[in-house]
C-alpha cells in the first residue's frame, strides 16, 4: 500500500513539473530559431544591403521561418528590402527579390 501511495505522488509531482519544463525548453527552443534565422538571412543579405537589419517573424509558418531584411542597397541611395525564407528542417535561406519603398508603400490595386 505504502508502495502505491509513493508512486501515485510521484506521479502528481511529475505531471505537475513536466509542463512547465516543455514550455520553458519552447521558450528557448522559439528564441534560439528567431536568432538563427536572423543572423542566416542577415548573412545572405550582406552582398546586396549595407548594414542590413531583420525583423523576424516570431514563429513564421509550420514548415519556415520568414524575416524581412531592409537597408541601403549597396552601391545605390535609397531602401530596398527583402523577404529572407527560413527552411526550419535544412535551416538554409533564399532571398526573394528587392522590394523598393514605394513598392512597399503603394496603396494596393
Amino acid at each position: 500500500m505504502f508502495f502505491q501511495n509513493r508512486t501515485t505522488l510521484i506521479a502528481l509531482i511529475a505531471t505537475a513539473v513536466l509542463p512547465s519544463v516543455s514550455f520553458a525548453s519552447s521558450d528557448d527552443a522559439w528564441e534560439a530559431m528567431r536568432a538563427d534565422v536572423s543572423a542566416k538571412c542577415l548573412e545572405a543579405a550582406a552582398g546586396s544591403i549595407e548594414a542590413p537589419q531583420a525583423v523576424v517573424d516570431p514563429f513564421g509558418s509550420e514548415s519556415f521561418g520568414l524575416a524581412l531584411v531592409s537597408g541601403k542597397p549597396k552601391g545605390a541611395d535609397g531602401r530596398i528590402s527583402q523577404i529572407c525564407v527560413y527552411n526550419k528542417q535544412t535551416k538554409a535561406v533564399e532571398l526573394g527579390g528587392e522590394l523598393t519603398d514605394e513598392m512597399l508603400t503603394a496603396p494596393a490595386k
